[in-house]
């Protein structure tokens, strides 16, 4: 077991596996019913939720736990995190960004939306608060998006010389750029809490 559990990739893929079992037990009890669109468009959405979690969890991590923790550690440790700990966070951290989006947008598609929810229900004249809700979900998740990529993870790669780019920045440049990606990454944890709101009263809220 405890060979097991120290393999990463073993561990989800027996989450994968449970989670298909748990879908036979589903089927087992109403029955073998595959409508291909709806099942497609479930696992979309489940899809989406996984990428969801994967990028605000990150989010999060650096927001309470990584910045505020800095500080206190001391300064001969901290390439450690610099150098092998961050990286690996930002690779999952953008990618789960660009897997929430995708998969967001695919799923609006699908859910005959996207349209709507992208011009705010205004070519539907505003008549449906579901899709405004969600329309707002949607943009706020694609402002958070377009700082990750474009904001967040450049000024870390010049703040932390990741891959070996901007080594040959000043200290000066490379903290200027690891303050503003601090900024926007707290901008994105501002917007992520009206954004899951969004999501959530999209469904919920009357």
């Amino acid at each position: 077991m405890a060979a097991f559990l120290s393999n990463l990739r073993a561990v989800v893929i027996a989450g994968f596996v449970l989670a298909l079992i748990v879908l036979c037990i589903h089927w087992g009890q109403v029955g073998v019913t595959i409508r291909e669109q709806t099942f497609w468009m479930f696992i979309v959405r489940w899809l989406h939720i996984i990428s969801g979690v994967m990028w605000i969890g990150l989010l999060w991590y650096f927001n309470f736990v990584s910045t505020p923790t800095t500080p206190q550690i001391p300064q001969e440790l901290r390439p450690a995190l610099g150098k092998y700990i961050t990286p690996a966070a930002l690779w999952w951290f953008r990618w789960g960004a660009m897997s929430t989006i995708f998969f967001g947008i695919i799923l609006a598609a699908l859910n005959g939306y996207l349209a709507q929810a992208y011009t705010l229900d205004a070519i539907e004249g505003f008549g449906n608060p579901a899709v405004l809700m969600i329309g707002i979900g949607m943009w706020l998740g694609t402002i958070m998006w377009f700082n990750v990529w474009f904001i967040i993870w450049p000024g870390q790669q010049k703040a932390l010389s990741i891959g070996g780019k901007y080594t040959d920045l000043s200290a000066d440049q490379k903290a200027a750029a690891g303050k503003t990606a601090g900024q926007f990454s707290r901008i994105n944890t501002l917007l992520s809490i009206p954004m899951l709101f969004c999501m959530a009263a999209a469904s919920h809220l009357p």
